[in-house]
């Protein structure tokens, strides 16, 4: 008899809350699978429309964001499933969540910052700031993003350093190696020098250097001679303006002032700088100074 009615039991528990918990794991199986191929559909879209939109998105700011968005969604099908299951065994679910938003308060008000900095990099990765890979200037810090992640951004600056910044202590981010880069360049000609000359002789190194095939992939515009920019009496300045790929500046900048350089000597035309002192001094100063 007793072996009957916990057969009874059983049976019943099983045709009754136990189809149910079926159903319910069933739902979050097929939810978390569903979840997981959209997500994926992102990654690789198909057609002529996912062509445009992956040239648009960069791969890594996609498995970033799909690795959140899968992540979260599949983290909140698991506790609903949890919740949702419970009453089958004869649990009351409602303290239960109301010590969860206990807790939940609690750990919101003690981690403020860490919210934060979660928040900060959900936005950067989906509003595509910058990914790793790319230069990048946070306040006063110039370098190459090595890693991000939600919380913080990891940045290898020119001398090697590695600077952690959190997320929630970026407030605005200048991005370096978007589009196209560009700079001045300024030389300097003596006030002595023929001008017209100079200028004839920047600009024939500038005809070459988008000429020369080493160089000119990295040319977007330029360079041009733009004219006098000041006077002074240390020489007259004129400066040259190049856009170039981004990143590239520096690089170019430095080929650019060799070439000048070597351009200007090869025509005898003499930079400007620092003036000169020549001291010239009596027979009778030279002889007291040399007498003490």
């Amino acid at each position: 008899m007793f072996m009957t009615d916990h057969l009874f039991k059983w049976t019943g528990f099983t045709l009754g809350h136990g189809a149910r918990l079926l159903a319910i794991l069933l739902i979050a199986f097929v939810l978390i699978r569903v979840l997981r191929i959209l997500t994926r559909r992102l990654i690789a879209p198909a057609g002529s429309e996912s062509a445009a939109r992956v040239a648009r998105m960069r791969e890594q700011q996609t498995r970033t964001l799909v690795g959140i968005l899968y992540s979260g969604g599949t983290a909140i099908i698991v506790i609903v499933a949890i919740l949702t299951a419970l009453p089958e065994f004869g649990f009351n679910i409602t303290p239960v969540a109301a010590a969860a938003g206990l807790v939940s308060l609690s750990i919101g008000f003690g981690a403020q910052h860490v919210v934060r900095d979660f928040i900060n990099g959900f936005f950067t990765v989906l509003e595509d700031q910058y990914v790793v890979g790319d230069t990048v200037r946070i306040g006063d810090v110039v370098g190459r993003v090595e890693h991000l992640t939600l919380r913080r951004t990891v940045l290898r600056d020119p001398q090697g350093a590695v600077v952690t910044i959190p997320n929630g202590e970026i407030t605005k981010v200048a991005n370096l190696s978007r589009d196209w880069g560009q700079l001045f360049l300024d030389a300097i000609v003596a006030t002595d020098q023929p001008l017209d000359e100079a200028l004839n002789a920047l600009e024939a190194v500038a005809g070459d250097f988008r000429a020369d095939p080493s160089w000119s992939p990295m040319l977007l515009d330029g360079p041009r001679v733009l004219g006098v920019e000041s006077l002074a009496p240390n020489g007259t300045t004129v400066r040259l303006q190049v856009r170039t790929a981004p990143t590239r500046q520096d690089d170019v900048a430095r080929e650019l002032r060799r070439r000048i350089q070597i351009e200007l000597a090869a025509r005898g035309i003499r930079l400007g700088g620092l003036q000169r002192m020549q001291l010239v001094a009596t027979e009778r100063e030279i002889r007291r100074v040399a007498g003490q």
